[in-house]
């Protein structure tokens, strides 16, 4: 008998194929579905803060209204829903998935406008409660739009896939911040009051969650999906079984504590670093302005470029060593600020510091993400464990980091860089461990026989 196929050494593509791989149509649809993720995060966010302030609400109320971020940090705990449960008839014309993608966009369309619609001053608790539905089902969004990605992508596509997303993401987060207050102000100019323009900008920012509902009408529902079936039972009984499956599943493979571990381990230094990057470099003298604009400018440029590049990496290369690129990348990026302490301030040396972490946090960023998509390939499980790992993934940018202020002060700006450099090594230790064991190997081996 002759050896099978998937076990022989894949051949990478060339960078070219690997940079054409942007234009193949199931690339295109999870780049639209990428801008209608990005929509939601400022509506109920830093666009909310700034109607809110532009209306003369009180500071108290405007930091209350962070709260109504908590879904994004929770969606994993209602994301066995996602899989385990019907949408009654959309499922039937569409399938699971899109069936799920086109109620959550909906959804979040009329939460939009119901937000938009609230009145900030008379009854600011309604604006609390329009903000939650947003962020709840723009979370369950993020939650299906993962899902569909990881199972309607093969696996050569999915860091382009994650690529295109990023890049998709950061334009919807621009067109629902600086795009929405920009009309909001555009509005005023015209005659329209205060109280009049917010709604018309809100209802514009819905509007533009049809680009997310196009690609889901448009997009084919994943043949993984197609060919499975779901849980039997009752409604509850398929919430129960699918979420205890999917953990148990998942804690049954190979090494799965050291896997956990070095998915909260991976992109650590990055969040180390990033917490302060902004303290770090106004310390040294530079104004607001100066940092936003470079942040904002070829920061956001270099965010973007890295991102592509990293889907390129991903393709052309095999999945350890293309994680090792992007581990040694975010290691030494670190360094930069390092370099940028010991200069004399100038916008120059500012903007090679952003853009050289920006480029290097992108690339692992979309290296890692292909990563967690090939550990979630059973279509009965991608939504919840999906969620869960990303969860796992930001331990690093909101437990781990919450004390690098002190950190940071104890230490001393130079040591404290060495330092977050230094913090990638557990996770370069627990990939030469994985890779012993064959763990990468038997993921690319798993894909291409899937």
């Amino acid at each position: 008998m002759s050896v099978p196929t998937q076990s022989e050494p894949r051949q990478p593509p060339s960078y070219l194929e690997a940079l054409t791989v942007y234009f193949r149509p199931s690339v295109l649809v999870i780049m639209l579905l990428g801008f209608s993720s990005g929509l939601p995060l400022a509506l109920s966010g830093e666009t909310l803060r700034v109607w809110m302030a532009d209306r003369g609400v009180d500071l108290g109320t405007i930091g209350l209204l962070s709260l109504a971020g908590l879904p994004y940090t929770l969606k994993f705990l209602w994301a066995p829903v996602v899989d385990a449960w019907k949408v009654p008839y959309l499922q039937d014309i569409f399938g699971r998935r899109r069936a799920w993608l086109i109620a959550s966009q909906l959804v979040l369309m009329a939460a939009i406008i119901f937000l938009g619609t609230r009145d900030p001053i008379n009854a600011p608790w309604m604006i609390g409660l329009g903000a939650l539905i947003v962020a709840f089902a723009s979370a369950t969004q993020d939650i299906v739009v993962d899902a569909y990605r990881v199972q309607a992508l093969p696996n050569d596509e999915q860091a382009a896939g994650m690529a295109g997303y990023v890049a998709a993401y950061r334009i919807g987060m621009l067109a629902s911040g600086a795009g929405v207050i920009g009309f909001s102000a555009w509005l005023e100019t015209q005659g329209l009051d205060k109280a009049a323009v917010w709604p018309l900008a809100y209802a514009a920012a819905a509007a533009l969650v049809l680009v997310g509902l196009f690609a889901s009408v448009i997009a084919k529902e994943p043949k993984s999906d197609l060919n499975e079936r779901p849980v039997e039972g009752s409604p509850m009984t398929r919430l129960f079984e699918t979420a205890k499956g999917a953990f148990s599943q998942f804690l049954a493979r190979d090494a799965a504590v050291a896997i956990l571990l070095f998915v909260i381990l991976y992109k650590l230094c990055d969040a180390l670093a990033g917490t302060m990057t902004a303290p770090f470099v106004l310390s040294l003298g530079y104004s607001k302005a100066t940092y936003a604009a470079i942040v904002k400018g070829v920061g956001l440029v270099a965010l973007l470029v890295g991102g592509f590049a990293g889907g390129a990496v991903a393709r052309a290369m095999s999945m350890h060593t293309a994680l090792w690129v992007g581990a040694f990348l975010q290691m030494f990026s670190n360094l930069v600020f390092l370099w940028l302490g010991y200069q004399t301030p100038s916008p120059e040396a500012l903007t090679v510091a952003i853009i050289v972490e920006n480029f290097s946090g992108a690339i692992g960023t979309v290296i890692f993400v292909a990563y967690l998509s090939a550990l979630c390939r059973d279509p009965l499980h991608t939504a919840t464990q999906y969620a869960l790992l990303t969860a796992l993934a930001s331990t690093g940018r909101t437990l781990f980091s919450s004390g690098t202020g002190y950190v940071a002060e104890t230490l001393g700006w130079p040591l404290f860089f060495i330092g977050t450099a230094l913090s990638a090594i557990p996770a370069l230790i627990l990939m030469v461990w994985l890779q012993r064991r064959g763990h990468f190997r038997s993921l690319e081996i798993d894909a291409r026989g899937g």
